[in-house]
């Protein structure tokens, strides 16, 4: 330090840090401005903080970070420095092999994420060096190349589970997302099939596709979901059971998204969905294991499969409005929301990890609440 800005520095027992005031004034011990520390965590990483009233608040929280870095055992400090130091590209390839309840597809996700946005710009980067700061700078600099809301959404979202894990095992030791902003979420538009288009499609659609199609807008169904059609899941007359779902990249069985394995979610089902199951079934049976959608050359189907499929009967149909499977979930969602059944249970039925991924796709489905709260209320009074 320089004389200009001469501290008063006490050390206290050796390891525990010292204290002390940056400014200039000639009787620093009567000053009013506060004191900083200066100590090593238990990760062995310097830090340094500010903002202490009196000499005895800073000696207190010394003792205090001295007596957390004592308590660590040998062997939990050495693991602690030893994940600050890895990279974050060799600690998100550790993480990611950890998450045991990821389906093949989500795993396929998370990568695509991590090589388009995130390790190009993170890779090399020390664990124990993120900080807010650094957060923040990532956010920036994907608006910079002017990526896409919903992918930094996504990124943002990766990396905040991989970095919360290495701070839950030691590795980082303050928040790096304390008072960060996390990039704006604007869903894009979805485009809803009408019901007439529906059923154009069903009209010219093979057996196969009408049977994915009654599953998708009457069920809920994701598409590898619907891959995996089976009457052992018809649990009741209206009620069917999700267990798995056919990898469409494998065409091998999966667990469901956001499932461990042997998880499962229950979906109504209308008696329109109930009778497509069943004379599909009486049409062209099942194999041994119940299972209804196959190919000639495969035991169960493929995006690719279906894509073809897709594209071959929206063009006899004479549809150019420009939708895809998936707007048949988006069909789901519209009937159950415009027909007051609560979000809870429509982000229950289609698998959403949390009823916030419901509201920000759907919320603009939702028929206005306030007013219809307002007359059930004036009946109370």
């Amino acid at each position: 330090m320089s004389q200009e800005t001469r501290t008063l520095a006490t050390q206290l027992v050796r390891g525990m840090g010292s204290f002390f005031k940056l400014c200039a004034c000639s009787r620093q011990n009567r000053c009013p401005h506060p004191y900083a520390i200066r100590y090593r965590d238990a990760a062995g990483r310097q830090r340094e903080e500010t903002g202490y009233a009196t000499q005895q608040s800073a000696i207190e929280r010394l003792t205090k970070a001295y007596a957390e870095k004592s308590n660590t055992p040998r062997q939990q400090a050495d693991l602690k420095r030893e994940i600050g130091r890895q990279r974050f590209g060799a600690y998100a390839s550790n993480w990611l092999t950890r998450q045991r309840h990821y389906a093949p597809s989500s795993v396929r996700s998370v990568n695509q994420v991590l090589n388009g946005q995130v390790l190009p710009i993170l890779e090399s980067r020390r664990m124990n060096t993120f900080t807010s700061t650094v957060v923040e700078d990532f956010i920036k600099s994907m608006e910079d190349h002017s990526v896409g809301l919903a992918a930094q959404q996504n990124a943002f979202e990766t990396l905040k589970k991989i970095l919360l894990d290495a701070r839950r095992r030691g590795g980082i030791t303050e928040d790096p997302f304390d008072g960060v902003v996390p990039p704006g979420y604007i869903p894009r538009k979805i485009t809803i099939p009408t019901l007439d288009e529906i059923h154009r499609l069903k009209e010219v659609g093979s057996d196969e596709l009408r049977l994915i199609i009654d599953l998708m807008s009457g069920c809920g169904h994701r598409n590898g979901e619907a891959y995996a059609a089976n009457l052992e899941r018809m649990v009741a007359d209206d009620v069917y059971r999700i267990t798995e779902q056919i990898d469409g990249v494998k065409r091998e069985r999966a667990r469901l998204k956001h499932r461990k394995p042997g998880e499962f979610r229950e979906t109504p089902m209308p008696p329109t969905v109930r009778d497509s199951l069943l004379r599909y079934e009486k049409d062209h049976g099942t194999d041994p294991n119940g299972y209804l959608l196959r190919t000639q050359r495969a035991p169960y189907w493929a995006h690719t499969t279906l894509e073809y499929q897709w594209n071959t009967a929206k063009k006899k149909a004479g549809i150019t409005r420009r939708f895809t499977t998936y707007s048949l979930r988006h069909f789901f969602a519209s009937n159950c929301l415009s027909r007051g059944i609560p979000v809870t249970d429509v982000a229950e039925w289609m698998g959403h990890k949390n009823i916030n991924m419901t509201f920000k796709i759907y919320r603009h489905l939702m028929p206005a609440s306030i007013g219809r709260a307002a007359k059930l209320l004036n009946e109370g009074l």
